[in-house]
């Protein structure tokens, strides 16, 4: 009876493991591994094209069916992540700010960002590029953690935090401007740019401006 018991909570636990380790993949890491079966799926089914040629619709195409670049997508999905995150932040900096440079700047962040997050799904859904819908997990902590701070408090943090994150997304888009294999991609990242090096200097402004 012991032996059945422990085989048991055993199954369970492995069970119930299992289900933790799907629910640790974010919306960030869904899009990435979508894309990611795009590009594999689509060389296979060139393949199996190349194998059969008389299957029904083997020279159609469709976006639907559409070859996905792995690394643009991984831009693409960086992108979406850090402007998703950007507007939820502009949001509640506009709510929760203490002084007028800080709410200022969430208004700004909340229009450039979704004027931008709004190209770059056109841009996306034109490439047959899968998108997360939701900020990544890191990122939903960054938010939740600010949500806690208050007056002084929470201008610091925020403005800090704009400073580390467009600096980080202002790399991506570097690189994406330069090297980026797909044209529009490489368009969108340089269009994008200057209002990137804009959102910095005004956030390093306001660092420069506190007491």
């Amino acid at each position: 009876m012991k032996k059945i018991t422990a085989v048991l909570l055993g199954s369970i636990l492995c069970i119930a493991q299992s289900c933790n380790d799907n629910g640790k993949k974010d919306s960030v890491d869904q899009a990435n591994d979508a894309n990611a079966k795009k590009d594999t799926t689509a060389m296979a089914d060139s393949n199996s094209n190349n194998r059969d040629t008389a299957a029904p619709n083997a020279n159609a195409s469709s976006n639907s069916n559409a070859s996905v670049n792995e690394d643009v997508a991984k831009f693409a999905v960086k992108a979406a992540n850090a402007g998703m995150t950007e507007v939820q932040l502009g949001k509640m900096a506009e709510e929760k700010g203490m002084s007028k440079g800080v709410k200022n700047f969430g208004a700004m962040m909340v229009k450039d960002h979704t004027k931008a997050g709004d190209e770059l799904k056109s841009l996306a859904s034109s490439k047959n590029i899968t998108l997360p819908t939701t900020v990544s997990n890191d990122m939903q902590k960054h938010i939740d953690d600010l949500s806690k701070k208050t007056g002084k408090d929470f201008d610091k943090d925020y403005i800090d935090m704009m400073v580390s994150d467009h600096k980080d997304v202002i790399d991506a888009f570097e690189d994406a401007a330069k090297n980026s294999k797909d044209p529009e991609f490489k368009n969108f990242a340089v269009k994008t740019l200057p209002t990137l090096y804009k959102h910095l200097g005004a956030a390093k402004a306001i660092v420069k401006s506190r007491p």
